[in-house]
């Protein structure tokens, strides 16, 4: 199955090089790999994986290590954000 893996914000800096200049990857993955699975892979520090959406609906973090990818979704990570 493929999907899009995007990551925003310092959670750019996990990603390979062919990935960083747009945030996104093209990635090809077996069935059955979760969001936990991918969050492991490209070792995302679990304290910076805040806000998670696919195809832009929210991820309860009791939801991830279940949450099954299907073929052609969009995985998005932000980490939680600070401002005023």
């Amino acid at each position: 199955m493929r999907i899009t893996f995007k990551l925003f914000a310092t959670l750019q800096d996990y990603l390979p090089p062919e990935g960083k200049k747009t945030n996104a990857l093209t990635l090809d993955l077996a069935e059955g790999t979760t969001v936990a699975h991918l969050v492991t892979r490209f070792g995302l520090p679990q304290k910076l994986v805040h806000l998670v959406l696919i195809d832009g609906v929210f991820v309860p973090p009791s939801e991830r290590a279940g949450r099954v990818l299907r073929d052609g979704e969009t995985l998005a990570i932000w980490p939680p954000v600070a401002g005023g």
